[in-house]
């Protein structure tokens, strides 16, 4: 072996043991969650096994749910797309708060009265403290033809991940996993409609004032 080889072994060597330390800074574990879910046609109950992975991306990460089993069914067939998923991500630890994670309709059509294949969700945490976090698995909602399936963890499900972490520069309240999240439903047109209107209501209000302050100077001229 030459003595460039060797050195360039040696620098490949020195370089996988400065990887090392990093791999440590992170935990995870595929963990049982046991989901009581609210469905249209009563209670039911289902674990499925669960991992969340965390991939740097910009000042944060992108975090990836992923559910081994299926915990809910349908009794009828749902077609391809039928079907959409969301959950939370409940952040602990350092940080604290949720991130709302979500993933594509099913990619295929599910059978009636079969487990339904959950899709991987995904979303985006910014750290707005730095420590030692923990990622565990929250609510998932699904919503197929028009209803709503809610499933909640009922058995107090440990932390899929642990990942030591960095604030963000300018990070602040507001910046990193949300505290609450907005509701998902036919309420939220409902509360959309009415915000626009309010929004209309007092922008006419405005106009009004506008126009009359605009009235009375003229008279005054």
């Amino acid at each position: 072996m030459s003595h460039r080889t060797r050195s360039a072994a040696v620098a490949l060597a020195l370089a996988g043991a400065a990887v090392l330390p990093a791999a440590g800074t992170a935990r995870a574990d595929v963990v049982d969650v046991a989901y009581d879910c609210k469905t249209p046609i009563g209670d039911k109950s289902a674990v499925s096994p669960i991992d969340i992975k965390a991939a740097a991306e910009g000042a944060g990460y992108k975090l990836t749910m992923s559910f081994r089993k299926g915990v809910s069914s349908s009794p009828i067939e749902l077609g391809k797309g039928a079907m959409n998923p969301s959950a939370v991500i409940v952040v602990g630890g350092a940080d604290q708060g949720q991130v709302a994670v979500s993933g594509p309709p099913n990619p295929e059509a599910a059978p009636a009265n079969t487990p339904i294949r959950i899709t991987d969700l995904s979303g985006t945490y910014t750290p707005k403290k730095t420590g030692r976090v923990t990622f565990t698995a929250g609510v998932l909602t699904i919503k197929a033809m028009g209803t709503t399936t809610t499933c909640t963890p009922g058995n107090s499900p440990k932390p899929s991940l642990e990942l030591d972490v960095a604030a963000a520069a300018g990070a602040g309240p507001g910046s990193g996993p949300a505290d609450t999240l907005p509701q998902t439903g036919p309420d939220d047109s409902v509360a959309a409609l009415a915000t626009l209107g309010g929004t209309v209501l007092l922008s006419g209000t405005a106009g009004l004032l506008w126009l009359g302050r605009r009235s009375r100077r003229a008279a005054r001229t």
